[in-house]
């Protein structure tokens, strides 16, 4: 199985459908129905066509303008934002019911071990420019994945990371110093292991990218690759294979779980 699907959700599209019928079928304009919303035409066209979801406040007033009698705002319920981007739901159905991960990062602290303040930088700077409900849903999003940690049926987590993620400050050095205490405090988990792997031990392997290999509790398995904006999800044993083979290499040239809580420990210290 390979996931790449970066297609609206059906309920935006459908949603936007209906939208559109009502209005057409009221001889209101785009333009009207946005000026009595506080939208522009686009806007609503873009909500129309399911690219956008249609917004609770548009769909509250084009009820009334368009005298849908309820039928246009029952739709609010069913119409949320999507959690997670389309590229990665699938893979976060899976996380959730995970019995073992593994996780190398190059690039960012892994999520489920990033602090409120990492991942609103992270997530507030995307660009172009997203609105703050749009941030604060994926912020909400990404820490609730976080009680996978704690989970009552305790999922067995490796994580590897590359030192460079530990020296950029995300969020500024207050908040980097936090997050690295925070990563101090993960590490006392009995189900979380964190191994550093310094600039000297690097190798082309470690540069490649960041990579997840989750086990369900069928005992399949699955590896995620990350690329720049795409995602692989797969069960494809070939491409499997040869990802726990490099995080097994990555792993061994990897300072050991006591060695790396040294070495975040004096990067706290000189902080």
């Amino acid at each position: 199985m390979s996931v790449n699907n970066s297609q609206p959700p059906m309920a935006w599209r459908y949603g936007g459908n209906q939208l559109k019928m009502w209005r057409t079928n009221a001889g209101v304009t785009r333009e009207e129905l946005g000026n009595a919303a506080g939208y522009s035409p686009d806007t609503v066209k873009s909500m129309e066509q399911g690219v956008r979801m249609p917004t609770p406040r548009l769909l509250d007033v084009a009820d009334d303008l368009l005298q849908a009698n309820g039928l246009l705002r029952a739709a609010k319920q069913y119409l949320r934002r999507e959690k997670f981007p389309s590229r990665s739901q699938d893979y976060m159905r899976y996380e959730a019911e995970a019995i073992g991960l593994l996780w190398y990062e190059s690039l960012l602290v892994p999520g489920l071990l990033q602090t409120e303040e990492y991942v609103r930088a992270l997530i507030g700077s995307h660009f172009p420019p997203k609105d703050v409900e749009w941030v604060d849903e994926r912020v909400s999003a990404r820490l609730e994945r976080q009680q996978l940690l704690t989970r009552k049926n305790p999922v067995a987590f490796s994580f590897v990371v590359y030192e460079a993620i530990l020296r950029t400050p995300v969020g500024g050095s207050e908040a980097h110093k936090r997050q690295l205490l925070h990563l101090l405090e993960v590490t006392q988990l009995r189900n979380v292991s964190l191994q550093v792997l310094p600039f000297n031990r690097a190798m082309p392997a470690a540069l490649e990218g960041p990579m997840v290999l989750l086990e369900t509790e069928e005992h399949e398995h699955f590896s995620l690759a990350d690329g720049q904006g795409v995602s692989q999800f797969t069960s494809d044993p070939t491409v499997v294979s040869t990802l726990t083979q490099r995080y097994g290499k990555i792993r061994e040239e990897a300072l050991c779980t006591e060695e790396s809580l040294h070495f975040i420990e004096r990067m706290v210290d000189d902080l």
